[in-house]
């Protein structure tokens, strides 16, 4: 094995501006950990949330940084002590850079802490639910677009008790996340109603919507109020933050859900009526999760939702586009030697 990999790289807060690719030391597992050669990884925006600094008192990073949590892989190498995986398995999962375990045990527990996925090479802890086996018939980059996106849905779907013929508002459904909350909850027979621009429709009714509202040219709270004057049942928030949600709550029907899953949390005390019940819900791993959308993704219910693809010396350029053009579903980044 080399002593140096490829990687992207940042030597300081900012931009993904920031970002270079260089060859740095290739990671070697410690005890309970295991290394994987990355085949493919996919961005999330809390890469860059991470990367600007504005989360740094509670989730500061080490430099220099490797960004990336979503990856699909092959185990090269095992610490002392696991048993879980052994060199040559196939593996997907997601983890959150070391330097930040107070906010990921806060936050995101019990995910896996990692070296960073935008890599030829990443170490993760092996003992975690957010880490698998991925089954033969699902391909590297459809794996690795599932983890924080299915891990943030399920949740959230679970804490709405979504019940079959709700009407259910899904803000933001075009993004990663979106491409499998619309799909589950259709597969729970709700009534989905989804936010997205003209040129998506066709894409989140193919994902299971029932509904669109174009919300570049409708208010959604003036559209979905005169479609439902009595309300909805539930919104699922995955794209507004949180000093928008006190006007979204008003779609929303007494006794409703409002569950959110953007970063910060609304403030305690910001609605005032006493009849929503709000809830906050960041990505979360339980024993099996990854497992079921891996199974959900081989039998249709979730389709393949990846935008664009790169190569790894394009990881620069995949999150400056993240952020500059609008996305449909993941990006992902191929290392060039799939898994």
């Amino acid at each position: 094995m080399n002593e140096t990999m490829k990687a992207v790289v940042a030597r300081n807060y900012g931009s993904p501006a920031v970002l270079t690719v260089e060859d740095v030391p290739i990671p070697r597992p410690g005890p309970g950990q295991i290394q994987v050669r990355v085949g493919a990884a996919a961005l999330n925006g809390c890469d860059l949330d991470l990367l600007s600094g504005r989360m740094a008192e509670v989730a500061p990073l080490e430099f220099p940084h490797v960004p990336g949590s979503d990856f699909a892989g092959a185990v090269t190498e095992v610490g002392e002590g696991v048993t879980r995986f052994a060199v040559g398995d196939d593996v997907f999962g997601t983890g959150f850079p070391r330097a930040t375990g107070r906010f990921s045990a806060a936050f995101c527990s019990p995910l896996s802490l990692t070296t960073g996925a935008m890599a030829e090479y990443a170490v993760l802890d092996a003992d975690t639910p957010a880490l698998t086996h991925r089954p033969p018939a699902l391909d590297a980059e459809r794996a690795a677009a599932l983890p924080i996106s299915g891990l943030t849905a399920m949740p959230l779907l679970r804490a709405g008790q979504i019940q079959p013929g709700e009407t259910v508002l899904v803000v933001g459904a075009t993004g990663g996340v979106g491409s499998v909350v619309v799909p589950l909850l259709s597969a729970a027979k709700a009534y989905v109603i989804a936010t997205a621009g003209a040129a998506d429709e066709d894409y989140v009714r193919r994902l299971g919507a029932d509904e669109v509202i174009d919300y570049l040219t409708a208010d959604v709270v003036a559209e979905t109020s005169r479609r439902y004057p009595d309300g909805v049942d539930a919104v699922v928030n995955i794209a507004l933050p949180a000093d928008r949600l006190i006007d979204v709550s008003r779609v929303v029907r007494r006794g409703g859900r409002l569950m959110n899953a953007t970063y910060p949390a609304p403030e305690p005390g910001t609605y005032e009526r006493d009849d929503l019940t709000m809830g906050t819900i960041y990505s979360a791993a339980r024993p099996g999760d990854l497992d079921e959308l891996a199974a959900r993704a081989n039998d249709g219910t979730l389709p393949a939702a990846i935008g664009r693809r790169y190569l790894l010396d394009d990881g620069p350029r995949a999150y400056r586009e993240l952020v500059k053009e609008h996305t449909r579903g993941k990006l992902i980044v191929v290392t060039g030697t799939q898994a």
